[in-house]
């Protein structure tokens, strides 16, 4: 029966909204705990919130091409358009190596920092000192270390160590190691400008300018990760450009307005001389090749001017004849032109060997220094230099295996096919042209072959220095030319509007949304306990569940007893508790009339489980049936958790299962009490088969005498949920209660009681609902019981002597009992 009763048990599970509500609302001091404590703590964290700041700069990616420049003194090129040359801006600006730069250039990794309410703040110009760091040696990192001022000349130096080792990083290198440092507070003074030379730190401290140092004014230095400030400023900083313009929006984010400031013009800076160099790398190359050929040129000429000095002090010959001068002229000028042809057939000869060798192609010499001014050759060589220049630059934020590689890979590819075309085709031209130049001066030479002796060493000295210096000459001017171009070129950045703070952009949210969340946290979390609470309660709380749960109709709702025993209607006659006991007698006796029944009545008490109240609810409708001055007996039949005695002071020597087992009389079983007209049978030593001594035809002889002798028997049963022996007893009695307890009933236990009641198999049962206590935490109580029983609410003043908390409990009481009468009359 057991087993069937827990199955059912998990079947009844439902969820109340009600009682959800009402016990969620029982929880409004936890709510304004939990409110108190939640704005507490975000008034904590909003005092300790410290803001970031957005600020940018806009800059203009032009195409200013110089004006200096010709076809043929071009030393420089248009490499790309506006287009690309903002794609790669925006490729450069958000590189690894050009934050690198920046925060090298601006010392970032090192911080000068104020402790300040809740933390430590960076200050950065604001701070009155200066440290400068030898860049070669290693600097503590990640550490802050503690400068205080002693006076106005020195300072002392504090390091807390709680490691035997900690890292330095060099600045130059940017290599980390560790180094050995003593444990605990290290402390060191020094004088200002004095170098600090420490394992761990070596520099000079300076006092900033116009500064004075404070006696006992504290300040920290703190040295970073190179690594980790350059990708924090990396991550912080955006670049936007709308509609494909050539305008750049870059802003940055930090908790230093003069930091963004500073970063941001100096990235500017930064960009604007690397695209400078690579714009002047052209111009760079060929004053670096100018210069060798310059150097080996004027080593020549130096040789063949003291040559043609010494022939002539030799021969004392210092002029040359008319004729001998005429076909000088035609010599030098063929050599000329020769040897430009052969400077244009090296420099092709060279270009097709660096475009078969080479994987990069920005070193290339400007083709105008051999004298090269042939379109094609000057555009592809641009262009194949413009696009090496993007894939060296996209090398440092695009991985190598990306599409752009590819497209640009190939692009180059083409370029390099349409030069070596063009190479080839230049080159044949030029070696028709130079067979002409040697044809023209072979019939030259013809002639001065007819010279004298030494007319003929004279010109080819003087042949000699003059090609020499007919080519110094040349490069000189393309030097000249180059140094021109590189002087005269400008940035294709123009700087916009430079970083400044006007009116930083505070970022972050609203603070004082953060109490709108505490508040929802605080009404949440009850919210939540409410109902997982309500989800898992399988409780009865209130006589609304039962009339929900069971059709057995509601008999009365019995009060909370607040007295030391169960002998409340004895003990308090004028309580409301008594006075619903009265009205279930009235009500009972209103059913044993509708019934026909004549002479005494039985009456059986019993429950789901044990500690619902059974014995309560039966020694005190006995006694209500005893008051009103009917002879009445109690008896115990819960033969295995005997409990009555207690109440009444008697013992339980011998009971009811002496009497049925035969060893007393009934007359030597019937114990009197001190409440008149009320007679207890107590139910005797516990029997090791109560169930069969229940079945008995002895109890049926002890009920049918007990008949002639009483007019009301009441039975105090074990609980009909967890043995079978009430339902015995069922076939005894002319009606039966069932006892349930507000907060202690499961509302499963209903499920067998139910069946049998559906079933037909048991009748003449109605509830009892006791422990009904209005202030339960779950708010029930009002609007239940009106009608049972007179004299509650305003119109019972006087008539009960129950304490002041508990009026108005029996109003309700009233009010929910004379509701259910009808119910039960009619059944």
């Amino acid at each position: 029966m057991l087993d069937e009763f827990e199955v059912s048990e998990s079947s009844s599970a439902s969820f109340d909204i009600k009682k959800f509500l009402f016990r969620a609302l029982s929880y409004w001091k936890i709510f304004l705990v939990l409110l108190v404590v939640g704005c507490f703590l975000v008034y904590q964290k909003n005092i300790r919130e410290e803001f970031s700041y957005r600020l940018g700069t806009k800059i203009s990616v032009e195409d200013d091409s110089n004006p200096l420049f010709t076809s043929n003194a071009s030393l420089t090129f248009n490499w790309g358009g506006v287009t690309s040359k903002i794609q790669t801006m925006i490729v450069t600006l958000k590189s690894r190596s050009h934050h690198e730069k920046v925060v090298d250039r601006l010392e970032f990794y090192k911080s000068y920092l104020k402790q300040g309410r809740f933390r430590k703040q960076d200050i950065y110009k604001a701070a009155p000192f200066r440290f400068d760091h030898d860049y070669d040696s290693p600097q503590l990192i990640n550490i802050p270390i503690k400068i205080t001022f002693l006076d106005a000349d020195s300072y002392e130096l504090q390091v807390e160590f709680l490691n035997p080792t900690v890292q330095v990083q060099s600045y130059l290198t940017k290599e980390i190691s560790n180094v050995d440092v003593p444990v605990g507070v290290f402390k060191k003074q020094f004088k200002f400008g004095d170098l600090v030379e420490l394992p761990f730190l070596k520099g000079v401290l300076r006092l900033a300018e116009n500064r004075k140092a404070i006696a006992g004014d504290t300040y920290f230095l703190q040295f970073s990760n190179f690594d980790n400030v350059v990708s924090s400023y990396q991550g912080r900083t955006s670049v936007a450009n709308t509609n494909n313009s050539p305008i750049l929006d870059i802003s940055l984010i930090d908790k230093n307005t003069e930091k963004i400031v500073d970063y941001l013009n100096t990235l500017v800076a930064v960009l604007s001389e690397d695209q400078l160099n690579r714009k002047n790398q052209y111009a760079t190359n060929a004053i670096a090749f100018i210069d060798e050929q310059i150097s080996r040129v004027k080593n020549e000429l130096s040789d063949n001017a003291e040559a043609l000095n010494d022939y002539r002090k030799k021969t004392k010959i210092y002029s040359l004849d008319s004729e001998s001068e005429t076909l000088n002229e035609k010599l030098t000028k063929l050599d000329g032109e020769k040897e430009s042809i052969n400077r244009q057939l090296s420099y092709y000869s060279n270009l097709k060997n660096y475009l078969l060798t080479s994987s990069t192609f920005t070193e290339i010499p400007a083709p105008s220094i051999a004298g090269i001014s042939d379109a094609n050759i000057l555009n592809n060589v641009a262009k194949i230099n413009d696009l090496s220049v993007q894939k060296s630059k996209l090398q440092y934020s695009v991985r190598s295996d990306a599409s752009v590689f590819n497209d640009l890979n190939r692009q180059i590819e083409g370029l390099k096919n349409v030069l070596q075309e063009n190479i080839s085709s230049a080159t044949n031209a030029l070696r028709r042209e130079l067979e002409t130049v040697n044809s023209s001066l072979s019939k030259v030479e013809s002639q001065f072959s007819k010279l004298p002796e030494d007319q003929q060493q004279l010109i080819t000295i003087e042949r000699q220095y003059s090609l020499s210096e007919q080519t110094y000459n040349v490069f000189l001017a393309k030097r000249g030319e180059a140094e021109i171009i590189k002087a005269s070129n400008v940035s294709d950045i123009l700087v916009i509007d430079p970083a400044k703070n006007t009116g930083a952009t505070v970022l972050g949210r609203n603070l004082n949304i953060r109490y709108v969340f505490a508040f929802f946290a605080a009404l949440l979390i009850p919210l939540l306990v409410a109902f997982v609470l309500t989800f898992l309660d399988n409780n009865i709380h209130s006589p609304v569940d039962v009339e929900q749960l069971s059709t057995i109709p509601l008999l009365g709702v019995i009060g909370k007893n607040n007295l030391d025993d169960n002998l409340v209607v004895h003990r308090k006659p004028k309580s409301a508790v008594a006075e619903s006991f009265r009205a279930i007698r009235s009500n009972l006796q209103y059913y044993y009339k509708t019934q026909d029944l004549e002479g005494a009545k039985t009456l059986m008490v019993t429950s789901s489980v044990s500690g619902e109240g059974k014995t309560f609810c039966s020694i005190n409708v006995a006694t209500v049936f005893a008051l009103s001055g009917k002879k009445t007996m109690l008896l115990g039949l819960d033969l295995r958790k005997p409990k009555i005695f207690g109440d009444f002071n008697i013992k339980n020597d011998i009971g009811v299962v002496n009497y049925l087992i035969g060893q007393e009389s009934l007359e030597s079983v019937i114990q009197h009490t001190h409440i008149e007209h009320l007679d207890v049978i107590t139910s005797g030593p516990v029997p090791p088969n109560p169930s069969e001594l229940l079945i008995n035809e002895r109890l049926g002889q002890l009920l049918t005498i007990l008949k002639t002798q009483y007019d009301y028997i009441v039975l105090d049963t074990p609980p009909i949920g967890l043995v079978a022996d009430a339902l015995e007893l069922l076939d005894y009695v002319d009606a039966s209660l069932y006892v349930i307890r507000q907060d202690y009933t499961k509302k499963g236990m209903l499920n067998f009681i139910n069946e049998k009641y559906k079933t037909k198999q048991i009748k003449n049962i109605s509830l009892i609902y006791n422990g009904y206590d209005q202030k339960a935490k779950y708010g029930y109580g009002y609007g239940y019981g009106y009608g049972y029983g007179y004299g509650y609410g305003n119109y019972a003043n006087g008539y009960h002597d129950d304490d002041r908390k508990n009026k108005g409990f029996l109003k309700r009481v009233k009010s929910f009992l004379g509701f259910n009468s009808s119910r039960f009359k009619q059944s």
